[in-house]
């Protein structure tokens, strides 16, 4: 493989596919990994032309999925030099005393354990080669709580707190590490944590204009594209409405 590689979890939508366009358009070979096959199969022809392009479907949430899913991988995809961990999802907005422990086990299965087995499986290649760049997507919730936030942020905290541990555990690899943690991008996100519910997820946005997938993308490809000795640790990202996770200047006018 002539081109570098980039790996990129929850590539089906989103933030995960906007940025596969993103370092698509700055010269990567993408590796692109998601549960949906049509949406992998619709994120090739969106590519640009020439790009070299493999996808693997699985669930992060099954470590024996993930270690095959990788473990099919050709020779020449299998060195990974960047990897973004994006595959996340809220679910459900509830108190702590009403939550549900589906939507519990959800957030943190996808949000920690499932960014620890892609990890997991990538990073030892990347310290036997001493090169290559872990970004965590993690979120403002991961920066501070707001009201019904509970487990949501929790497991944001603790994506913030891994990428802080990768950083120094992989220092004396030579592997960068950074984690970028965006509000209020309008992208899919709500529409699941209301559980299909359009109206109420659209009511999410109203009166501002949230960040993009796009917005996000051209930070993450600017890190990777910096010279050697740059790292872009840590990122909070906010659309110029969003002032704190719970405060907006919302103008409908």
């Amino acid at each position: 493989m002539e081109k570098k590689i980039a790996c990129i979890t929850g590539a089906t939508s989103g933030i995960g596919w906007a940025t596969a366009i993103h370092l698509a358009k700055a010269g990567y070979a993408i590796l692109a990994c998601g549960r949906r096959l049509e949406r992998l199969r619709e994120l090739a022809e969106a590519l640009p032309t020439g790009t070299p392009y493999w996808s693997l479907s699985f669930d992060v949430r099954d470590q024996s999925e993930v270690t095959r899913a990788f473990s099919s991988l050709p020779t020449e995809w299998q060195e990974i030099e960047v990897l973004i961990n994006n595959a996340g999802n809220a679910h459900g907005l509830d108190t702590i005393d009403e939550g549900k422990v589906e939507d519990w086990d959800a957030m943190m299965d996808i949000n920690v354990k499932g960014l620890l087995y892609v990890s997991k499986t990538v990073i030892p290649g990347m310290v036997t080669r001493k090169s290559g760049q872990v970004i965590n997507i993690g979120s403002i919730a991961g920066k501070e709580i707001y009201p019904k936030g509970n487990v949501y942020c929790a497991s944001k905290y603790a994506v913030d707190a891994l990428t802080k541990s990768m950083r120094v555990d992989l220092n004396p690899h030579g592997i960068k590490v950074m984690g970028i943690h965006p509000g209020a991008v309008e992208t899919e996100f709500s529409l699941v944590r209301f559980k299909g519910d359009a109206d109420r997820a659209s009511g999410v946005y109203d009166g501002f204009d949230p960040l993009t997938a796009d917005d996000v993308a051209e930070i993450i490809a600017f890190a990777v594209t910096r010279p050697r000795h740059v790292v872009m640790a840590d990122v909070l990202l906010l659309p110029l409405a969003q002032a704190s996770a719970t405060v907006f200047n919302r103008n409908p006018s």
